[in-house]
């Protein structure tokens, strides 16, 4: 049995040197066996050029892209929480609205968790609703930039924040932990009154080799894991419906290593969020590590298609080039995209970012 004590803020810097060592170590302050608080931080610092089409010139920024500071732990036995916030694009400007030098600093995700058993335990908070993969995976271990173009469709109709929203949800694994289930309530959109019915999700999710019982899933191992996952969600409230269906493949191949996945989402606002129109959306994303050089070439493609017309209709395709200087512990990432709205002027970009991350 460990001796009671705790371990002051003051000495959190020298944990951290001291662990810098342990590849598996982490930051955290012990107060017994069943409390601990773990710390740790994610910086995302891009600039980043696009074709303004209303000008002939380009958009430039250097600017954070995230700043986050992560606090995770347990108060007592089978009872864990996690808080994070975000600071996110500091220092950006997009016109016509002005420099974002003083943002304020957002709750990004504050959840509880009680497990009762492996099969069943009970997730509380501000959290991402269960619904694709690529909606659920941790930005610091993202395989491209970022995540897919049309991921969060539908965050504004059902004003989420970015895939996130307010409830409750049930969570577990069967079959020696490859088969997932999360399913959950959520606030969604309320009237003035709050009279109408809640938000409700629910996703299923088979991992053939290794598993993955994190609450964020993994983006790539950089080698590390054997991932293939396929999964399927569905989204409601209301008349509105949102489906998912999703294939996730992570492991090491010939020399290296590839990762990829293929997300297809369908969403129908119906008369319950008119301005989230019936449309199909789709993500694609291929990489493959170079071990003996720490790189990975990366293409990423997004494209959502309107039902019935083309109106609103747009491809989103990237091509990258990843350092993984330490991992996701530090990294570079850049891309040059391509955004192609149809019936409107095509937008050329290109983005450079440096990731430091610890948790």
């Amino acid at each position: 049995m460990r001796q009671r004590f705790v371990r002051p803020l003051v000495l959190v810097p020298l944990l951290w040197a001291a662990s810098a060592t342990a590849a598996l170590a982490q930051v955290e302050i012990w107060a017994s066996d069943d409390v601990n608080i773990k710390l740790g931080i994610l910086g995302q610092f891009q600039g980043d050029t696009i074709g303004d089409p209303t000008a002939d010139a380009n958009t430039d920024n250097l600017f954070i892209r995230r700043v986050r500071v992560m606090l995770g732990g347990q108060v007592a036995k089978n009872v864990t929480f996690f808080v994070e916030t975000d600071t996110p694009n500091l220092g950006k400007t997009v016109p016509p609205a002005a420099k974002n030098i003083q943002p304020g600093t957002i709750i990004q995700d504050a959840y509880g968790e009680f497990k009762a058993s492996q099969a069943f335990a009970i997730d509380a908070g501000l959290m991402f609703v269960p619904f694709s993969h690529n909606s659920l995976q941790s930005a610091a271990t993202l395989l491209p930039i970022d995540y897919g173009a049309y991921t969060f469709s539908q965050s504004t109709a059902t004003q989420s924040s970015t895939g996130r929203d307010a409830g409750f949800q049930a969570r577990g694994y069967f079959l020696a932990d490859h088969l997932e289930y999360r399913v959950g309530a959520f606030q969604g959109v309320r009237d003035t009154r709050s009279h109408n019915s809640f938000r409700y999700v629910g996703r299923i999710q088979y991992n053939v080799f290794d598993t993955d019982t994190g609450f964020f899933y993994s983006g790539t191992s950089i080698g590390k894991k054997k991932f293939v996952a396929i999964g399927g969600a569905i989204d409601a409230q209301q008349h509105y419906r949102g489906y998912d269906a999703d294939v996730f493949v992570d492991m090491p191949a010939g020399p290296g290593a590839f990762t990829g996945q293929l997300d297809y989402n369908h969403f129908d606002g119906d008369i319950t969020f008119a301005s989230l129109p019936n449309q199909n959306d789709y993500l694609l994303e291929v990489g493959y590590l170079i071990p003996a050089l720490k790189l990975t070439p990366v293409l990423q493609f997004s494209n959502k298609n309107v039902v019935d017309t083309t109106k609103g209709d747009e491809n989103h395709s990237s091509i990258g080039l990843n350092y993984w200087w330490a991992a996701h512990n530090a990294n570079i990432k850049a891309a040059y995209s391509r955004i192609s709205p149809t019936g409107s002027t095509n937008q050329n970009e290109f983005t450079i970012q440096l990731q430091l991350f610890y948790f």
